[in-house]
């Protein structure tokens, strides 16, 4: 359980070409798409007015705020394990050469929380715009086939298709999938600085007031009437003032889960020395400078309470223009944002199981690739997978899970650095992440205080997810490990 992957083997694996290795197809432009395709999408169009209504009100641009500065001391961890380890795997393969098999396993199965059912989030919210879409063509669709049947209908069939069809183009090609996702990020930073464009003259400075709406649990402990811990448990704790800040903050930093999803790809990045640093901090700049004017534009245009309950909130805003005629536009660029998103993360799930299937930790089918050099019996699987969360599942709870999920994979890699750069500190580094321990221990730091935020539901949802993968790992993965058989064998 505690046998680690050598890291000159691992560079060695980064190295080969060929038949049965992943074709390496994406320049650094490439990657830099990659990682905004995946991350302006549902956080954007869909969690801020969640969490602006229910969480932060106006101050939902700190909660960005917050949960950009923990990405950024995380993506800088990431950028130094991807540059110097390029291979696929993400976290699992930096947890394997740091901390060791078992913390290797866990990190992959919650990545599973990450990317299947971060596609899965996107996929629902997606129909709910597709709706929008058909109804301006003036066909409607049944309420009954947009929710599942915990939101009072049956399936959400568009979320269904949508899945589908981008699984099927994964399974086709990297360079295929690489060059649709390109032309969808264009698309959607374009109706970005529309939307920041033509509403900023609109927003109403009435809609900031108050900027952080009171937290009455927050004024009784400031008065002394109600004890911090009697607070945190309390229903009041995270629904505005300071706390409801910092609970949007981990609600919103599912739009942030991009960045490291470039990272998966590494193997396929034609220099990724040079070329992963620039994919990860690149997007995560580009990408949080969006996020705050657009949030603030949209917050300004109509009064954050009118967000609750709203399935198209971007829409809702951008009506209070008058610019009806792009509405149309705006759906459609909506529509091609989200659908960049759910292609990378299925693209970045697929690339994870493929290296733990590698690894011996999974079965031998998950790694077998097609003629075009992809994995695609994992991309078929979790075609299956991602298609049932997103036909049944409500997105509230959906968006929870990926978030903690995602903020514990964060918290490990950072761990990671610490460790590797006392194990083994003359290792090359063509990225060194700066200041370390400190950054590092701030990124762990910003990403736990994020998940102590998230509701009690979300951390038992983890835990039994967690205790589902132990026991997958005890009845198979740790029978056919590589590594244990290879240290075995000597």
């Amino acid at each position: 359980m505690l046998y680690k992957k050598s890291i000159p083997a691992l560079i060695e694996e980064a190295k080969a070409s060929g038949e049965g290795t992943l074709k390496r197809t994406l320049s650094s432009y490439n990657l830099v798409a990659l990682g905004v395709g995946a991350i302006i999408g549902a956080g954007l169009f869909s969690l801020t007015g969640i969490a602006a209504a229910d969480n932060a009100g106006p101050a939902v641009i700190l909660s960005f705020i917050v949960a950009a500065v923990g990405c950024g001391f995380a993506g800088l961890c990431y950028a130094e394990f991807a540059s110097m380890i390029p291979v696929a795997g993400s976290a699992y393969t930096y947890s394997y050469a740091t901390m060791g098999e078992f913390v290797a396993w866990i990190i992959g199965w919650d990545l599973v929380l990450e990317y299947a059912l971060g596609a899965a989030t996107v996929a629902s919210s997606w129909s709910q715009y597709f709706s929008d879409f058909m109804a301006h063509l003036g066909m409607e669709i049944s309420s009954s086939f947009l929710h599942g049947p915990w939101e009072g209908g049956i399936i959400n069939l568009p979320a269904i298709v949508i899945v589908c069809l981008l699984s099927l183009l994964l399974m086709r090609g990297t360079e295929e999938s690489s060059l649709v996702n390109n032309i969808l990020v264009v698309v959607k930073i374009i109706v970005v600085l529309v939307f920041i464009a033509l509403g900023w003259k609109f927003i109403d400075p009435a809609n900031h007031t108050p900027f952080i709406p009171a937290n009455p649990g927050e004024d009784a402990v400031k008065a002394g009437e109600l004890g911090f811990f009697q607070f945190f448990g309390s229903p009041d704790f995270g629904h505005f003032g300071i706390s409801g800040i910092l609970r949007g903050a981990g609600v919103v930093f599912f739009a942030f889960i991009g960045f490291d999803a470039v990272s998966t790809a590494a193997q396929e990045a034609k220099n990724p020395q040079k070329g992963m640093p620039i994919g990860i901090i690149g997007s995560l700049i580009v990408c949080t400078l969006l996020y705050v004017l657009f949030s603030y534009v949209m917050t300004g245009l109509r009064n954050y309470t009118l967000f609750d309950g709203d399935a198209s909130p971007v829409a809702s805003a951008f009506a209070t223009t008058g610019y009806t005629f792009l509405n149309m536009f705006l759906i459609i660029a909506i529509l091609a944002g989200y659908t960049s998103v759910i292609l990378v993360m299925l693209l970045g799930q697929s690339r994870v199981f493929y290296t733990m299937s590698k690894d011996g930790l999974l079965p031998a089918f998950f790694s077998d690739l097609s003629k075009k050099q992809t994995p695609w019996k994992t991309n078929l699987i979790f075609m299956i997978f991602v298609s049932v969360f997103a036909g049944f599942v409500p997105v509230s709870d959906l968006g929870h899970m990926v978030s903690i999920g995602t903020l514990f994979a964060f918290s490990l890699v950072c761990i990671g650095v610490i460790i590797l750069r006392k194990t083994d500190p003359h290792l090359a580094r063509p990225f060194k992440t700066p200041l370390v321990p400190l950054v590092p221990i701030l990124g762990i730091v910003v990403c736990v205080t994020m998940m102590a935020s998230l509701p009690i539901e979300s951390w038992e949802r983890l835990a039994i997810w967690m205790a589902l993968g132990i026991i997958i790992y005890f009845l198979y993965g740790k029978k056919h490990s590589k590594a244990r058989l290879a240290h075995e064998a000597k």
